[in-house]
C-alpha cells in the first residue's frame, strides 16, 4: 500500500512510523522548512518532500497519481480539505483521510468535500476518556457505515445473562456480531466454545437499533441497575 501523508507534525510524523514499520510504502509532504533534516534522518531521505501539499504540482513528484491513500494531517483545517478536495477531484485518490482540528468545522469534512474519514481529534480524546471512566455501561468506540453500525465495547456483569454461557448458547440480536473477547489484558478469539466470565470486555459490530437489547444482555440486570 502506498501512502501520502500531508502534515509533518507530531501526528503525521508518528503516523509515517507507523506505516513504515508495518511495510507500507510512505511518503510525507511537509511545508515547515526547518523540520526537514529531522524528518528525513527519521524516515528516510526519499520519503520527505518540502513544500505545501496543497500545491498540486509538490503532489504530483510525491507520486499522488499512485497513491492508494492520502491522510491530510496538519494542524490547519482548511488545509487539511483544501488537499482532500485536490486528491479526490484532481488525481481520484481512491481512499482520503482527513483530521478536523475544530469541532465546530467537523461539518465541512464530508465525502462531498473529498473527505471519506474525517478523524475528529476532540471527539476520539473525549471517548477514550470517557471509556477510561465508565464503570461497566457500553461505549461506542467507533461509527460505521455512516452510523447505521458501531463497534462497542462493554463489560460482562456478574450477573448479566451471558455471564458463564458460551458464546454459542448467547441470544444475540440478529444484526450483530461479537469481533474480540479481552480478558486480563489478552484478546482471546470469540469462537463459539468461548465462555464469557465477568469482567471481559466484549467487542461488537451492532446495528445502532439493537444496541440496547447488547447492551441488557452483557450489563446487569435491570433490577441490578
Amino acid at each position: 500500500m502506498f501512502v501520502i501523508i500531508v502534515g509533518g507534525g507530531k501526528v503525521g510524523e508518528h503516523l509515517a512510523r507507523l506505516l513504515q514499520k508495518g511495510g507500507k510504502h510512505v511518503r510525507l509532504v511537509e511545508q515547515r522548512g526547518e523540520s526537514i533534516p529531522a524528518l528525513k534522518r527519521d524516515l528516510g531521505e526519499e520519503a520527505v518532500f518540502y513544500g505545501s501539499g496543497t500545491d498540486p504540482r509538490l503532489l504530483e513528484s510525491a507520486g499522488v497519481r499512485e497513491a492508494d491513500v492520502v491522510a491530510a494531517v496538519t494542524g490547519a483545517d482548511e488545509t487539511n480539505l483544501v488537499v482532500a478536495g485536490l486528491c479526490r477531484s484532481e488525481f481520484r485518490v481512491p481512499r482520503v483521510i482527513a483530521r478536523v482540528n475544530h469541532p465546530k468545522n467537523l461539518w465541512m469534512f464530508t465525502p462531498k468535500l473529498g473527505v471519506d474519514v474525517a478523524l475528529n481529534q476532540a471527539d476520539i480524546l473525549s471517548h477514550l476518556v470517557a471509556e477510561e471512566m465508565s464503570l461497566g455501561e457500553m461505549m461506542t468506540l467507533l461509527k460505521l457505515t455512516k452510523g447505521e453500525y458501531s463497534l462497542v465495547e462493554e463489560k460482562v456483569h456478574p450477573k448479566s445473562a451471558v455471564a458463564a454461557k458460551a458464546i454459542r448458547e448467547m441470544e444475540l440480536p440478529a444484526q450483530s456480531v461479537i469481533a474480540a473477547v479481552i480478558r486480563g489484558g489478552k484478546l482471546l478469539v470469540p469462537r463459539g466454545d468461548l465462555v464469557l466470565q465477568a469482567g471481559d470486555e466484549v467487542l461488537a459490530v451492532v446495528h445502532a437499533a439493537e444496541i440496547p437489547r447488547l447492551s441488557a444482555l452483557l450489563g446487569a440486570p435491570a433490577a441490578e441497575e
